[in-house]
């Protein structure tokens, strides 16, 4: 799996610059996360993504749908050459996720507060309709600021939604400054509202997996996992920088960065090998 997040942070880099776009920061701090659940975690068959049995991931964070993309490519969704519409004009990968663009991707998200509401009407279908199948969704640390967040975790334990997890990419950054300022103690939130929650390192890729393979966790309560990550993770000069929020990496970055994660500046945004 270290290889595969190599790759993606590549290729993360290289789809912000090719279509100049912001948010690369935001990207890059989910990497690993989705990196496990996508190899270790989720149940699901890239061949057969509309099973309706699969597991379902929502990142609730559109914004950043980099990764998202990349991860699923590298993962077989669909072929990596497809990474070169991201952000081009008619092409299919948009920079918020579109609904059903490319297989595996559950919804269209970008707007703030949402993703977890219609992750609890998934879980919700899926026991009704006696699947097995879970339901994981990825939401910011500032998107926790919104009132609908909220409303979803109060009403999923009441409904016993032991096949729904919610994980927040804790990086402390949001749009326009700092998010634990409102949020601290963001754990014992979660904890009040009745979910069995659970603080891990976000980039530490055994941890994520261990927590995350044993989903329900406890019959009969949703699980919260806090995630702590740094914005632009892999980057030294993008970490824990909110510039790259906004700006997209111009030629000379790109080169800085793709040295960083050790690999060269060859191909297209499609070609994602993780050389060097």
């Amino acid at each position: 799996m270290i290889e595969s997040a190599r790759a993606v942070r590549r290729a993360v880099l290289k789809m912000a610059y090719a279509g100049r776009t912001p948010h690369v920061g935001s990207a890059l701090s989910c990497v690993d996360l989705l990196v496990a659940l996508y190899f270790a975690v989720l149940r699901l068959d890239p061949a057969r993504p509309d099973d309706a049995n699969r597991d379902r991931l929502i990142l609730s964070k559109g914004h950043g749908c980099m990764a998202l993309y990349a991860v699923l490519a590298e993962r077989g969704f669909f072929p990596k050459s497809l990474l070169n519409e991201y952000a081009q004009d008619g092409g299919r990968l948009a920079e918020h996720p579109g609904p059903r663009c490319m297989p595996g991707v559950e919804l269209a998200t970008g707007s703030l507060g949402h993703g977890l509401s219609v992750g609890v009407g998934l879980a919700m279908a899926a026991r009704l309709s006696r699947r097995q199948s879970r339901v994981f969704v990825l939401l910011s640390d500032g998107e926790c600021n919104e009132g609908s967040v909220w409303e979803a975790a109060m009403f999923a334990p009441s409904q016993r939604l032991d096949n729904l997890v919610a994980i927040v990419d804790y990086n402390k950054w949001s749009a326009m400054g700092r998010t634990e300022v409102m949020l601290e103690p963001l754990a014992q939130k979660w904890r009040a509202f009745g979910w069995l929650t659970v603080e891990i390192d976000g980039h530490d890729l055994k941890a994520i997996t261990d927590v995350l393979s044993f989903i329900p966790s406890e019959p009969g309560r949703p699980t919260a996992i806090i995630a702590h990550t740094v914005k632009g993770k892999g980057v030294s000069f993008m970490e824990n920088n909110l510039e790259w929020h906004y700006r997209p990496p111009d030629e000379d970055d790109l080169e800085k960065a793709l040295r960083e994660i050790g690999c060269r500046r060859t191909g297209s945004v499609g070609d994602m090998g993780s050389e060097g």
